[in-house]
């Protein structure tokens, strides 16, 4: 399941998320990539134990938490500390990979099963050329390119790349989530019920209907989380 979640950071903390960006830290991004990974990454990474990096994390994190979207295409149970990268210049694109089942954070050593895979968009796409994110599921192939602030999530599972940004520079904020639903077919049932219930209720408000379908909506996400 591919979703386009909008606006999770406002403008005006696009605005400070940039500033310490600018005056963060950056460290070359193949340092924290896997055996795999590391023969196709080719940018920058903030440092994660930077002041810059814990300020965005704390931002990032609270935009998530009132992003309704989110949590209910996610379900999140826990969320890998954001990451922030850099493509342009020599180290501007990641070649084809499969995130690691199982990410370990340096910063707090926390291990999180990559469920969903997550990337917010902080430049303007008008900034930069190339560096669309390219995905590759049972959806077939996509390739995104979202306005600063958006973000985009999707299966762990989806082989994906970022092209190569040929002008200017594309920065963004990456993350994994361990859902309480494991299973991504779940997780789309889930979430397109309550797209439709949220759709009834404001046609048909407390209708006996509605509340039975809430119900199961329910009846079904405690069948399948685990929390």
């Amino acid at each position: 399941m591919l979703v386009h979640l909008r606006q999770v950071l406002h403008p005006d903390e696009l605005r400070q998320a940039r500033q310490w960006l600018a005056s963060g830290e950056w460290i070359d991004g193949r340092a924290t990539a896997g055996a795999q990974a590391v023969q196709a990454k080719h940018n920058r990474q903030l440092r994660q134990d930077s002041e810059a990096s814990r300020r965005l994390q704390a931002l990032v994190l609270a935009a998530l938490e009132r992003h309704a979207v989110f949590f209910s295409a996610a379900l999140p149970k826990k969320i890998f500390n954001p990451l922030f990268n850099r493509y342009g210049g020599d180290a501007n694109t990641y070649g084809a990979h499969v995130d690691g089942a199982v990410m370990h954070s340096r910063a707090t050593g926390q291990r999180v099963r990559s469920d969903v895979s997550c990337t917010l968009f902080l430049s303007d796409p008008e900034d930069y050329d190339g560096g669309e994110l390219v995905i590759d599921d049972t959806f077939g192939r996509q390739r995104v390119k979202l306005p600063a602030g958006d973000a985009v999530i999707y299966p762990g599972t989806s082989v994906h790349a970022v092209s190569p940004v040929t002008r200017g520079e594309r920065l963004a904020s990456f993350f994994w989530v361990e859902s309480m639903v494991r299973s991504d077919e779940q997780r789309r049932l889930l979430f397109d019920m309550d797209r439709h219930l949220g759709a009834l209720r404001e046609m048909a408000g407390t209708d006996a209907a509605v509340v039975g379908l809430s119900g199961t909506y329910h009846n079904l996400l405690r069948l399948w989380a685990d929390t």
